[in-house]
């Protein structure tokens, strides 16, 4: 029997992308983003949704010919149908239903954040059932156990902002760009992160909460006329942003070592666009040599928003016989189950 090739096609946001993974190993992977965001400091849902809608043809068509095959040689094709901006993602899925459909493949619905769970898989070693997975982007801070058969526990959440989002929200008081967390990160690497003692917000259980720690930033700042404000920045905005981001990493860390504590899974998975910062990753690093658990973290191109993690999570859900009808809908708020 021939492997299955699986193609996978993701428009959540402001990212349009399309994969193919045949036989489970990734043939190609194309993502076009769209820089016009910038200028507004987030994603303006109206201009996404247009973007996708002029980049989906020509980013479909290249991925198949990057991966060397056809549209006949495709087994099934893979999307994402929630969560993210609805008309983000009424393209990427009415696209794809209406090529599964012309074609007389099965489309397999994927959960964005069932694509993240499943990007470690896409290159490296691949952890065992059960692991745990730290989600962490700009719309997303969970905390999940997954096992086989596709069965997902949450463990723990944010109950306000996610920490990509606390990222950029701090960013933006800082004067810098957007998206923010890859700004922060950079001059997080020059600043000193005990020049000021941002709180870290510890809930029972697994939960997280960044909305405080947003706040006393602001608080700090506004300690100052408009006239320190500047000076201050000027002088130390490398140092506050490493502050906030030590807060951050301190919060994420202390509870995957908690959960691995607790439940005994030595396997431990941190994706998401936030798994790309580097004091992230340098503190989980440090946890797993000294707690005695394995780190997986997915390559940097396969951490932000991509079509390879939906093609792979479709590859899964294609082995265990797990499709959906033509008749899916967009659910822009879908949980994971």
């Amino acid at each position: 029997m021939e492997p299955p090739v699986i193609l996978g096609i993701e428009s959540s946001c402001d990212d349009t992308a399309a994969a193919v993974v045949a036989g489970g190993a990734l043939r190609s992977n194309v993502v076009a983003s769209q820089r016009v965001h910038a200028g507004f400091g987030g994603v303006v849902p109206e201009l996404a949704s247009r973007a996708h809608q002029r980049l989906i043809v020509p980013v479909v068509e290249e991925a198949l010919a990057e991966a060397g095959c056809t549209r006949a040689d495709l087994t099934a094709v893979a999307v994402t149908y929630g969560p993210g901006l609805a008309g983000s993602l009424l393209v990427g899925l009415s696209f794809a239903k209406a090529f599964a459909f012309g074609l007389g493949r099965p489309l397999i619905g994927v959960n964005h954040l069932e694509g993240h769970l499943y990007s470690v898989f896409i290159e490296g070693p691949r952890p065992p059932r059960p692991y745990l997975c730290l989600v962490v982007s700009g719309g997303h801070t969970q905390l999940m156990l997954v096992e086989d058969g596709l069965r997902h526990t949450l463990l723990g959440k944010t109950r306000d902002d996610a920490a990509g989002e606390a990222f950029d929200k701090v960013a933006k008081l800082l004067g810098l760009g957007y998206p923010g967390g890859p700004v922060i990160d950079r001059l997080a690497q020059t600043g000193d992160p005990a020049f000021r003692a941002f709180p870290r917000t510890r809930l029972d259980g697994y939960d997280f909460s960044f909305s405080g720690l947003k706040t006393s930033v602001l608080y700090y700042l506004n300690r100052f006329d408009e006239a320190g404000r500047a000076a201050l920045l000027e002088r130390h905005r490398a140092d506050i942003a490493a502050a906030f981001q030590q807060a951050v990493v301190d919060v994420l860390v202390e509870a995957v070592r908690r959960a691995v504590a607790d439940t005994g899974v030595r396997h431990v998975a941190i994706t998401g666009g936030v798994s790309a910062n580097s004091g992230l990753r340098a503190a989980a690093e440090a946890a797993a040599a000294q707690d005695g658990f394995t780190l997986y973290v997915p390559p940097l191109a396969y951490c932000m928003d991509n079509a390879a993690m939906i093609a792979v999570a479709g590859h899964i859900k294609w082995e265990a016989g797990r499709t959906s009808p033509l008749t899916l809908t967009a659910e822009p708020a879908l949980a994971l189950s």
